[in-house]
């Protein structure tokens, strides 16, 4: 797919994207972590990848000045802003449609192989979560 048709999308088709390569990104960073019992992988992706945790990481970035571009926020804006027909599970809306908003800032970057971008946020989503969870 070229750049000028990725930047066409709609929110929820970058979001499908997004959430695919953020979840893969974060199973590779758990396994060359040491991480390699099944039920504590899942455990520990679900603490990086849940709507929740995607929600919280997307408001500390906005929280950072400057942190986000004008450009990488409208494709949050986008996927957040998308209109949803299924019910979220495990959440409020408002948490997934962040959440989605974050995945399609993912999704942005990965099919517009702005990858050097992609991988900034997703070490700095790594390092937040762990953070949050006492890790560093």
């Amino acid at each position: 797919m070229n750049k000028k048709d990725a930047k066409l999308l709609n929110g929820l088709a970058l979001a499908y994207m997004g959430d695919a390569v953020y979840e893969l990104t974060i199973r590779e960073y758990l396994l060359s972590v040491g991480q390699t019992k099944p039920n504590q992988l899942h455990h520990m992706a679900t603490e990086y990848v849940s709507a929740r945790a995607q929600a919280a990481i997307m408001a500390g970035m906005l929280a950072e000045e400057g942190f986000i571009s004008e450009e990488e926020e409208s494709y949050y804006r986008r996927g957040r802003n998308s209109k949803i027909n299924t019910k979220a599970k495990n959440t409020d809306i408002h948490t997934y449609l962040q959440s989605t908003g974050f995945e399609a800032l993912m999704g942005y970057l990965y099919l517009t192989e702005q990858t050097e971008r992609l991988d900034e946020l997703i070490d700095w989503s790594i390092e937040f979560i762990d953070q949050q969870k006492g890790r560093v």
